[in-house]
């Protein structure tokens, strides 16, 4: 009996510590190919919780009539189950450290107090344009919007630099998101319904009953506010929450890549796992473009999938856009915030006196994320 309750104390141990190593940034989880077994083995929580739990209160009196330091073992063997099981659900669960703000507060310009060199995730639809901080959707990971009456899911992961926005519907039905981890250093969604988890970077389910399945992907950018101000000065803009003052950045080590943190740091160089790069996918094709060369070089003119695209810095070396070009002939030049070429200009939102270009979804990431979610991609 007694070897029953040092099963059931080892079992519950290792079970609550292995529920949060595979889906945390611990040595060695985010390395491997562990989400299935890790799925598997947070859906059975209760039951091992339950089978163990029995085992510990089958052997304990046994263990307990031993007297003496057996039973000063016992109990502080107790005391470490309970400890352990308290800071995995709790101090290291996921949605318990970076936690959802109580309302999405969006302001106009005249009551808005984020600076203007903060770098946003911007978003318009339908001549609903709207920003979204990183100093506070990166300490949130994902918040959940109305844009031009159609609901929205934006999100943001530090750890791969990556922002997106989705639509939160699945089938039809609009679908409600909680953070529950990291796979392969990206932030991890479960979805409320079927409890599958999702990949930020993609916005795909990578395990559940809804494996395979993908969110459909809205158009963004990553701008400063003054940028995005330019192009939407009737933009509202998110505004922090105030329970939260103490979490979010007060400066802007991460935004501007001066940050040499292990998980969020930036490094300098080219092509190092957290460098940055601008990824765009085009007709299942996808290529990074290095940001100190988009940085020297301000604009790329390339072909990609077959389609002729453009890549660019804006002036103030933080904001990029990405889009179609015409053709294969029109090849742009930066002149101050407009593209031009061939006698036509455009504003970096892409907006023409003879037309509009087609943006694209572009994304700046670390090398590391990019390469690993874009397996197949190419190096401009």
């Amino acid at each position: 009996m007694r070897r029953l309750f040092v099963v059931g104390v080892i079992g519950l141990l290792v079970a609550e510590v292995a529920n949060v190593y595979f889906i945390m940034p611990m040595p060695g989880s985010q390395q491997m190919r562990s989400i299935d077994a890790a799925y598997t083995l947070y859906k059975w929580r209760w039951l091992l919780r339950a089978l163990f739990g029995a085992l510990l209160v089958v052997g304990l009196p046994s263990v307990w009539r031993l007297g003496g330091w057996r039973r000063g073992a016992a109990a502080a063997s107790l005391v470490l189950v309970a400890f352990v099981t308290y800071a995995v659900n709790f101090q290291m669960s996921a949605d318990h450290m970076f936690r959802q703000p109580s309302v999405v507060n969006m302001q106009p310009v005249s009551h808005n107090k984020v600076a203007l060199n903060r770098l946003v995730v911007g978003l318009a639809i339908n001549g609903d344009a709207r920003a979204y901080p990183l100093q506070f959707i990166g300490y949130h990971h994902q918040v959940i919007d109305s844009v031009a009456g159609r609901r929205v899911l934006v999100s943001y992961c530090t750890v791969c630099r990556t922002g997106r926005v989705f639509a939160p519907v699945i089938a039809g039905r609009t679908e409600t998101f909680r953070l529950v981890g990291m796979d392969h250093f990206n932030a991890m969604l479960e979805d409320q319904t079927t409890g599958s988890w999702w990949r930020q970077a993609n916005g795909e389910a990578i395990t559940g009953t809804l494996k395979g399945t993908k969110l459909p992907e809205l158009p963004m950018v990553q701008v400063t506010l003054r940028q995005w101000l330019a192009m939407y000065p009737n933009s509202l803009i998110m505004q922090g929450d105030p329970a939260f003052t103490d979490e979010y950045a007060k400066d802007y080590a991460y935004e501007r890549g001066w940050s040499r943190k292990k998980l969020t740091g930036t490094d300098t160089a080219s092509w190092k796992d957290k460098s940055w790069v601008v990824g765009i996918e085009v007709n299942g094709t996808s290529r990074a473009y290095d940001w100190n060369r988009l940085n020297r070089e301000r604009i790329v003119n390339d072909t990609l999938g077959g389609a002729p695209v453009v890549v660019l810095l804006g002036p103030d070396s933080l904001s990029y856009f990405a889009f179609r070009r015409p053709s294969e002939a029109t090849r742009f030049a930066l002149r101050g915030d407009s593209l031009v070429a061939d006698g036509r200009s455009y504003a970096l939102s892409g907006q023409g006196a003879t037309g509009t270009l087609q943006p694209l979804n572009a994304s700046q990431e670390f090398w590391h994320s990019w390469r690993t979610f874009q397996p197949a991609t190419g190096r401009y």
